[in-house]
């Protein structure tokens, strides 16, 4: 057994673990980072955000040559290839995964695949991929283990019964398709198997699709989903699955709908939560709180304080883009002390088509904490750059404080809200108010432009929506 002593150590090397080893190595501490994956990258990259992009960006393609024909352009058929759409998906993984750990060795830093234990304050035990076991003392660590999909346990464990990560493996197309679960991952890969082809029907355990987004960016999208799904029963539960001939018979609970019903197979998509299992936590006196999530402070420290937690493992909102900045924040912490998380808006993109992406406040959070705002909501049916681009359904929302203007929260339901979203949380983080967003010049025409028309609106001068008051 060998024995190595180092500066840092990272274990978990998804999008808060990689960009904290390189974050540190240029900084110049001596990193070991650890994965079970044979590059960096994590769920994101290898079962996560990145391969279900692509296969969303496929299903956007098929969309648009059926829409065309409203344009006068007429194209055959689709033939569609799925192992040649599984083979694009997973060289786009194996280049970005790839790249990284290109980066990873130029900055010197030491990568070993395989699996991490803390065993105190300043130890770890590592068992590579290879057998071999390495004890390792450090100065400080950062856990960043992410997360898994959450599976019921009255689902019986067999093939054709998916999580996301085998939803994204695209080793079939099933003829029909119970998405259990109607938040983002369920209708991001439920609206990507509708439009390869399957017969999808969703079934969601509240009131509505994605519970807890605001429900006037829900709307268009829910309305889209109605004429592509063959199904979406809110209020219901799945309460049983069985085999039944090569598919599985599902028994359902709730208003409106047949007791029993078949698909060829089923997505569970109701969640993930944290990964600490096997991670030695509880050696160094690290805290869990009830959902599994390790407790950190303002500087991502835990109970311990030569370790540290980011990522999904440390709470919620559960995004790489956040727990690429915590991690990037707990290197600033370990060496100045200085570095606190403190966002005042983190964005959050659903990649359904329509998009659906909103930062700070949502107008139901702000009313559930007393604060008096004022809405503004910009149709998009005001807009010449969604005619042209025949995305008329779209709204962008703005929330802000009725006295001096200042944004509190951002909403965009449209084509691109994802890469719109960009100037709400600038505009937040800057201390902003509505009027800065009516005297920027936007380009014409434009998408963006609905978020200037939104703040005019605000204030009740916008050009291209009149309603009287």
């Amino acid at each position: 057994m060998s024995e190595t002593t180092i500066q840092l150590l990272v274990i978990g090397a998804g999008p808060g673990g990689y960009p904290a080893a390189f974050h540190a190595a240029d900084r110049g501490l001596k990193v070991i980072l650890v994965d079970r994956d044979p590059e960096p990258g994590g769920v994101c990259l290898f079962r996560g955000c990145i391969p279900s992009k692509a296969i969303l960006h496929a299903a956007h393609v098929l969309e648009a040559a059926r829409e065309a024909p409203a344009m006068g352009i007429t194209f055959p058929e689709p033939v569609i290839d799925i192992p040649a759409l599984r083979t694009w998906k997973e060289s786009i993984v194996r280049q970005l995964t790839g790249g990284l750990g290109q980066l990873t060795r130029a900055r010197g830093i030491t990568f070993i695949q395989g699996e991490a234990a803390i065993t105190g304050p300043h130890s770890a035990v590592i068992r590579t991929a290879g057998g071999e076991t390495r004890t390792v003392q450090f100065d400080n660590a950062i856990v960043a283990t992410g997360s898994e999909p959450v599976r019921p346990s009255f689902l019986p464990d067999l093939p054709g019964i998916m999580d996301s990560t085998a939803a994204l493996a695209l080793d079939a197309l099933p003829g029909s398709l119970l998405v259990i679960g109607g938040g983002y991952i369920g209708l991001e890969l439920g609206q990507a198997y509708a439009a390869l082809g399957s017969r999808v029907s969703v079934v969601e355990a509240t009131a509505t699709l994605l519970p807890g987004v605001d429900p006037d960016l829900v709307k268009p999208l829910a309305a889209h989903l109605k004429t592509r799904f063959a199904a979406i029963q809110l209020g219901t539960r799945v309460t049983g699955v069985q085999p039944d001939a090569g598919g599985f018979r599902v028994t359902l609970e709730g208003p409106d709908h047949p007791p029993e019903t078949r698909f060829d197979r089923v997505l569970v998509a109701i969640g993930r939560r944290p990964v600490t299992a096997g991670a030695g936590l509880e050696t160094a006196g690290i805290h869990v709180d009830a959902k599994g999530f390790i407790t950190v402070n303002d500087r991502r420290r835990t109970s311990c304080d030569s370790i540290y937690a980011v990522g999904d493992v440390a709470g919620q909102p559960m995004l790489a883009h956040k727990a690429t900045h915590e991690g990037r924040l707990a290197v600033e912490a370990i060496l100045n002390g200085k570095a606190v998380y403190e966002p005042r808006a983190i964005p959050a993109v659903v990649f359904t088509d329509p998009e659906i992406a909103w930062c700070g406040l949502t107008e139901d959070e702000a009313r559930r904490q007393g604060l008096d705002i004022r809405v503004a909501v910009f149709p998009w049916q005001a807009s010449g750059r969604a005619a042209t681009l025949s995305r008329r359904e779209g709204i962008t929302k703005i929330i802000a404080d009725p006295e001096g203007g200042r944004l509190l929260g951002v909403g965009i339901s449209g084509t691109g809200a994802g890469e719109l979203i960009g100037e709400g949380v600038l505009a937040i983080e800057m201390g902003a108010v509505a009027e800065d967003l009516a005297l920027t010049i936007h380009a014409h025409p434009s998408l963006s432009e609905t978020l200037m028309e939104a703040a005019q609106r605000l204030m009740g001068q916008s050009t291209h929506y009149f309603q009287r008051l």
